[in-house]
């Protein structure tokens, strides 16, 4: 067994305790929170296995990880058995040349083997570049060569994708070819379960060593690649800890695909920062009866999703879950306030969002035990000081502006910057701020407001329009189950709102249908606000579920119409 500094992680518990001291009283943790400056840490052997050990020392068998299959099969691990397994797969890539800052690409499932091997390589001061399933060869390429990666632990079933993947990075595969033998010409990771078990770090892990490379989703046609250290991510998340309002024992639920930084929010550091339960229900296609039934069995006490799914789960019965969850989350984009409404009337719990990037943790949320206003994202995050940048200016303290944080207070949770792009790194700093391009607008007590990307906002008879609020009034519709609104041209406005609308069940695409959200939007919102076009049509979006926008907007701007009809207010009036 691996001796760890125990004094390491000192700063680090005692930052983690004095959140769960004050989980419920946001202003004595907005005010008292000081983040943990170590110069030397590394997450996975001074936190993590000092836990496992602790756990060993007192005779407990507390489960760090327990996910579920389809098919009802279920794999629990102790934080104990999860030590002792990454120090036998850090071992086994040691001996296949791993070592410290190698960068080594990993596209994995929900599975065992991906908790395995990002506590390995963090152990081995490796730097993780986390990538989706969902990826091709042209991505992967990409991801490779930008990320100069020099091995790549993959899953069986795609490593024949790599053969267009040109470069002499040592390939490992996990699981068994469709012989039912090793993968030809890649090693099997199975054989590291016969590597010592006894792991020994071969030097110091600073602060600032590279941990993760993360591509962001590419909503944009090249995507930005992120750099995370050793205390950016694993130290940051102490926020996402406190915000998602984990203790020590909850069992913690989010649905996340691996790749993306969501997935390392809240289902590797956050849980684990809180000494609480990693639980996943692995599913091929979305079954909201299925997924309440195991969240009731297992005992689930808190679940973060994305809008998507959130939007999927109140059209089923969600009074099938008997055991509501405590705390109930939304990330990834902003969540509109007929969800929250529906969940909070079916399960007694009001879902809390929480608004933060790949390059960083959470920087504002709801926070446990406050007070939600409808349609606010929160409060910025104990660690963080949040100001609006005026969009003429750029100066601070504007009621509505660009989200920023003053990088005078040095937020721990953000990243080094972006890799290899120090122009892109110096325009997102500048002028003391790191800039996120989202807008809010913040009232006189505190809470902020979003309003949307600031690519996405536009005018219309020069009025401001912001996509949000008219795709959050849509949603209010029983006929809607998503949207997207964007600038149509129109040769009087300049532009009028079009929304690009997924029917919920039940509904049919045609002029009926149509007339019925046009007379909704008039109903609900403000005469220049109004929909003046529809269009039914699937939405186009990133392999992380984010809509892509740009898309939908250069399709409108350009006058083409998608998949779908589109119908002209005026023409249905007429």
């Amino acid at each position: 067994m691996a001796q760890h500094d125990g004094d390491r992680a000192a700063a680090f518990r005692e930052a983690r305790d004095f959140l769960l001291k004050h989980r419920e009283d946001y202003p004595a943790a907005y005010e008292g929170f000081r983040w943990p400056r170590p110069e030397r840490f590394n997450w996975a052997l001074d936190w993590f296995d000092t836990i496992a050990e602790r756990d060993l020392a007192e005779g407990t068998e507390r489960t760090a990880l327990h996910l579920v299959e389809e098919d009802g099969r279920e794999t629990r691990l102790s934080f104990a058995a999860l030590r002792e397994r990454s120090d036998r797969v850090a071992n086994w890539l040691r001996g296949q040349g791993v070592r410290a800052g190698d960068r080594v690409l990993v596209m994995l499932g929900n599975q065992v083997e991906l908790w395995e091997t990002a506590l390995a390589a963090m152990k081995l001061r490796a730097v993780v570049i986390p990538a989706t399933p969902l990826l091709g060869p042209a991505d992967l390429t990409d991801r490779v060569e930008r990320g100069r990666a020099r091995h790549v632990v993959v899953r069986a079933e795609d490593t024949a994708k790599f053969d267009q993947v040109p470069g002499g990075y040592t390939r490992i595969a996990v699981g068994r070819g469709p012989d039912g033998g090793p993968v030809p010409g890649w090693l099997a990771y199975e054989e590291a379960a016969g590597a010592p078990a006894a792991f020994a770090p071969d030097g110091e892990t600073l602060a600032g060593d590279p941990l993760m490379l993360y591509f962001t989703s590419g909503t944009t046609a090249r995507p930005k690649l992120v750099e995370h250290t050793h205390v950016s991510y694993p130290v940051g998340h102490l926020a996402t800890m406190y915000w998602i309002g984990l203790k020590p024992g909850d069992v913690h639920l989010n649905i996340s695909s691996p790749g993306w930084a969501k997935h390392a929010w809240s289902n590797l550091f956050a849980p684990w920062n809180a000494e609480a339960t990693v639980f996943l229900f692995h599913y091929t296609r979305f079954d909201a009866a299925r997924l309440m039934a195991e969240m009731d069995r297992h005992g689930v006490t808190s679940l973060c999703a994305p809008p998507t799914v959130w939007r999927m789960l109140i059209q089923a019965d969600l009074s099938a879950l008997r055991t509501p969850p405590r705390e109930a989350l939304a990330a990834g984009e902003p969540l509109n306030p007929e969800v929250i409404e529906a969940v909070r009337r079916a399960w007694g719990v009001t879902i809390r969002d929480g608004f933060g990037q790949t390059e960083t943790a959470v920087q504002v949320a709801n926070t446990p035990g406050q007070r939600l206003k409808p349609g606010s994202m929160g409060r910025p995050s104990p660690g963080y000081r949040v100001e609006l940048l005026d969009p003429v200016t750029g100066e601070p303290g504007a009621e509505e502006g660009e989200i920023a944080l003053d990088l005078a207070a040095a937020p721990v949770g953000l990243m080094t910057g972006y890799h290899g792009d120090p122009e892109r790194t110096a325009e997102a700093m500048a002028g003391g701020y790191y800039r996120t391009g989202d807008i809010a607008a913040r009232d006189e007590d505190g809470y902020l407001f979003y309003t949307g990307r600031d690519d996405d906002v536009f005018k219309s008879s020069d009025y401001k329009i912001s996509p949000f609020e008219l795709e959050s009034a849509l949603l209010e519709h029983e006929a809607v189950a998503e949207a997207a609104v964007v600038p149509a041209p129109d040769p009087v406005r300049l532009a009028v709102p079009k929304a690009y609308v997924v029917l919920a069940e039940g509904w049919e695409p045609g002029p009926e249908t149509a007339r019925a959200l046009f007379a909704h939007s008039r109903a609900v919102l403000a005469p220049y606000k109004r929909l003046r076009r529809i269009e039914f049509a699937e939405l186009p979006k990133t392999v992380s579920g984010k809509i892509r926008r740009v898309e939908l907007r250069e399709r409108t701007a350009a006058g083409s119409v998608g998949s779908g009809v589109e119908y002209d207010e005026r023409e249905l009036s007429g």
